[in-house]
């Protein structure tokens, strides 16, 4: 892994840590949309990880990427958050790194 890569990398990871801690007593239901948004997109950034090969770096800093959470519940607004934030950490995600790999 390049030098280049490897900042970035850490950086985003930071971002996922950062996103799990501000919702780690996220429970369902919860009336905050913006934490299930932003549960989802710290579980979207580390599939969109594992997926360019990553799971290594993810599993060293235990970010598991459990979307466990919102199971069950896509229809409900809170559901429907997670699912937007999950999307766009997702595709953020890829579209940073493959960029950076190029």
């Amino acid at each position: 892994m390049n030098q280049v890569i490897g900042d970035v990398l850490q950086r985003l990871l930071q971002v996922v840590q950062n996103l799990y801690t501000e919702t780690a007593d996220l429970t369902e239901g919860e009336s905050e949309l913006q934490l299930w948004y932003n549960r989802g997109y710290a579980d979207g950034m580390v599939s969109a990880m594992r997926a360019l090969g990553y799971a290594q770096q993810i599993d060293a800093v235990d970010a598991p990427g459990d979307s466990a959470l919102v199971a069950g519940q896509a229809l409900l607004p809170w559901g429907k958050a997670y699912r937007h934030g999950f999307d766009q950490g997702e595709k953020e995600t890829a579209e940073v790194l493959q960029e950076k790999q190029s």
